[in-house]
């Protein structure tokens, strides 16, 4: 069976359960634990399916994010642990980005006492929170506005970001896997794309209830960020896949 058909068939197999140890695939295909990792490695890389202890399962796909409301009640603990950790990399007189979510809200929380900084936002929640709670100079970048995630998205939030020169971008996403990240709205991939074009460092934040999922419109590879920070949920088979690719992986 050459691994094209083996990939196939991995992916009929997981039609029928939720997940598959590595073990049952190497007895029912009959061959190596290494041919089956090599083959799980190269449907993960394109996106369908996510390793997790021991085996493998299908990759979630999303149609629609949760709107803003919802999603800041959801994982709060494990959200602002990452922000705690995440403003923490912010240096002195450094210029921000903070993408827009509940995760990055999170970061903004931590940065009422510094008026060194200029933070920049697409993220009308985070530009409410720090026009009435901080000193920093702040912009928001404006364009069509995303009711629903209280943002703005497009080519005109993605132009502003591309006249300017961030020197951290922390980058949130509703799904990711080893490809990178991935979005239901078109008009979002030019917003994160535009971001990490214009960062010095990127840094991907996302609790680990986003990994695994994919979304219709591939925004970023993931080789684009320079660290992902995440919780202690994280399955740490993926941190040490993405370490091997030289993508450094902090559970906070």
């Amino acid at each position: 069976m050459i691994p094209a058909e083996r990939q196939r068939a991995i992916l009929a197999l997981l039609s029928n359960q939720e997940v598959i140890s590595i073990s049952e695939l190497t007895r029912q295909l009959d061959v190596s634990h290494m041919t089956i990792r090599r083959d799980i490695g190269k449907l993960e890389s394109d996106g369908r399916v996510m390793s997790v202890s021991g085996g493998v399962q299908l990759t979630e796909t999303i149609h629609s994010e949760l709107s803003h409301e919802v999603k800041i009640t959801q994982y709060r603990n494990e959200k602002a642990e990452i922000g705690i950790y995440a403003s923490s990399l912010i240096k002195q007189n450094m210029t921000v980005y903070l993408d827009a979510g509940t995760t990055t809200l999170e970061i903004a929380h931590q940065l009422t006492l510094r008026d060194d900084v200029m933070v920049v936002t697409n993220d009308f929640a985070i530009a409410d929170f720090l026009m009435n709670n901080s000193e920093c100079n702040l912009y928001h970048t404006g364009g069509k506005v995303d009711r629903k995630n209280q943002s703005c998205i497009g080519d005109k939030a993605a132009k502003m970001l591309r006249g300017l020169n961030i020197d951290i971008a922390f980058v949130s996403t509703s799904s990711w896997n080893q490809r990178g990240i991935s979005t239901p709205s078109e008009d979002k991939v030019l917003v994160k794309q535009a971001i990490v074009a214009s960062s010095q460092l990127n840094y991907l934040v996302s609790d680990s209830s986003k990994y695994g999922k994919i979304a219709t419109f591939h925004a970023v590879d993931i080789d684009c960020f320079d660290k992902v920070i995440t919780d202690r949920r994280f399955p740490i088979s993926s941190t040490q896949d993405l370490s091997e690719r030289g993508l450094e992986v902090v559970t906070v």
